[in-house]
């Protein structure tokens, strides 16, 4: 049986409405919220406490990985491996190594920040949970889990109330 998802909703039609609400909500020590909005909205993550993701290091560590392992593999084959040398050139040249050791650094790369993003993440969800459909057009929304340790059902609707929002749900 699928695991259903409750908690308050509350609609909102401005994004400075949304951001005063997730403020309030951070404030009153709500750690299981999220915020749902049709473009991004500036701002919104210092007001809900998000804090700086760990993805861009994962693609640097990984994109320097790729770009020391193909020079790597280039200087080894050419100069270790296989010598040859063709006219008097040097073994190890470096500006020939130079659009294999890029691609393997943009592989690299690439590859590992998609594998961390679905492995922190917990993409892919085959069964979303759809609030309002209109969420991807014009609405914003914010949403207050019940499994919150800070969970007050009437608190929430009255904020979310006096916060501006248009409409105020229980999922």
């Amino acid at each position: 049986m699928a695991k259903t998802l409750q908690g308050v909703v509350g609609f909102f039609k401005d994004p400075e409405m949304l951001k005063k609400a997730a403020q309030e909500v951070k404030n009153r020590n709500c750690k299981n919220f999220d915020a749902f909005t049709p473009f991004p909205v500036h701002g919104l993550e210092d007001a809900m406490g998000i804090k700086r993701s760990f993805l861009p290091w994962v693609t640097f560590l990984s994109g320097l990985t790729g770009c020391t392992l193909g020079l790597a593999l280039q200087i080894w084959t050419s100069a270790v491996a296989w010598p040859l040398n063709v006219g008097g050139k040097p073994l190890v040249s470096l500006p020939a190594f130079i659009p294999i050791t890029f691609e393997c650094t943009v592989l690299l790369a690439g590859l590992a920040t998609a594998g961390a993003l679905f492995v922190v993440s917990g993409l892919p969800n085959f069964k979303p949970t759809i609030l309002n459909p209109q969420i991807t057009n014009d609405e914003f929304a914010l949403f207050v889990s019940s499994e919150d340790s800070q969970y007050n059902e009437k608190d929430l609707k009255d904020l979310f109330q006096k916060a501006g929002a248009h409409e105020v749900r229980l999922v």
